[in-house]
């Protein structure tokens, strides 16, 4: 007999083992069958499943899973740096660092852990970080699986810094997806976005919803708290709410740019879109002792459900 959900014991549900690189990996569960898989190498969630067993995240089949390369798919965290727009390497250090779980962390608001199998992960500098990034903090990071099978990311970043200091990030969310041409992206209509591909120009979005028919490398600007992308072949949607995190980042690599990656399949861009929960253009700036949280939830929906119900 299983545990009724009233009485889940998430301890039970959650299981520390090692990936084929001998590295840790959290494995959590739900009641219901769905599963979520975070490694300590990046804090990186490399595998969200439903209760039916579909995998909900893109991994590249060319992806490398051995450090200091981060791996291409699942949810990278970009801390403290987005993109190559400044002075440390692309997307900053946090998803190339081996974490670890924090089995004490400061106490979080009671929903956070009700009815959830989760995880607490810990990141703090190492004196090689100092040297290229001279700021002292503690990152924590809790992973949860609620009984409805949402996944949740909740970052809480300190500064224990003598000083003042800045960043920038992203949940680099990569959804897997049927074919990237029958996708389109609900709830950023109307919205300026600053377009990668143009030198960073601002534009103003027109279209009723985001389609693809090419690359696409977008940061958007005051993005609501709930985004929307509808997968018409599979008649599903991922449903992304946010706190904390003012922008949204689109991206799709499409024919030609995936060819120039050795980490991804030349085809592969067909089967996936990043919508990420950001704080780019405005970094978040932390005086000593201040603390920051941004979070994301993800759930999955039947696309016949959508805008009517989920306040986009």
């Amino acid at each position: 007999m299983g545990h009724p959900a009233a009485v889940w014991d998430y301890k039970a549900a959650t299981e520390i083992t090692k990936d084929w690189n001998g590295i840790d990996q959290v494995i959590l569960r739900n009641p219901r069958g769905a599963s979520a898989r975070v490694s300590l190498h990046g804090g990186q969630v490399t595998s969200w499943r439903n209760e039916h067993g579909e995998e909900l995240l893109f991994t590249s089949s060319k992806a490398i899973f051995k450090p200091p390369k981060a791996m291409r798919g699942g949810i990278p965290i970009c801390f403290p740096q987005c993109g190559n727009g400044g002075s440390l390497e692309l997307h900053g250090f946090a998803r190339n660092k081996i974490w670890t779980i924090d089995d004490n962390p400061p106490p979080l608001h009671s929903n956070d852990y009700h009815g959830k199998s989760f995880v607490d992960l810990l990141l703090k500098p190492s004196e090689e970080d100092l040297k290229c990034w001279p700021h002292s903090f503690e990152f924590r990071l809790r992973v949860s699986l609620a009984a409805d099978g949402d996944l949740s990311l909740i970052s809480r970043i300190r500064n224990v810094n003598g000083k003042p200091f800045s960043f920038s990030f992203a949940y680099h969310t990569y959804f897997s997806v049927s074919d990237i041409s029958e996708v389109r992206i609900e709830g950023l209509e109307t919205l300026d976005y600053l377009d990668n591909l143009c030198q960073k120009e601002r534009f103003t979005e027109q279209g009723n919803a985001i389609t693809f028919e090419s690359e696409v490398d977008r940061v958007y600007l005051s993005a609501p708290t709930a985004i929307a992308i509808l997968d018409h072949e599979k008649k599903r949607t991922y449903v992304i709410r946010k706190e904390g995190l003012p922008d949204i980042v689109v991206w799709n690599p499409w024919e030609k740019k995936s060819k120039s990656m050795g980490d991804f399949g030349d085809g592969e861009y067909k089967q996936m879109v990043c919508v990420d929960g950001a704080a780019i253009v405005r970094p978040i700036a932390l005086k000593p002792g201040e603390e920051w949280t941004g979070r994301v939830q993800l759930k999955v929906v039947p696309s016949s459900f959508c805008s009517d119900h989920l306040g986009l």
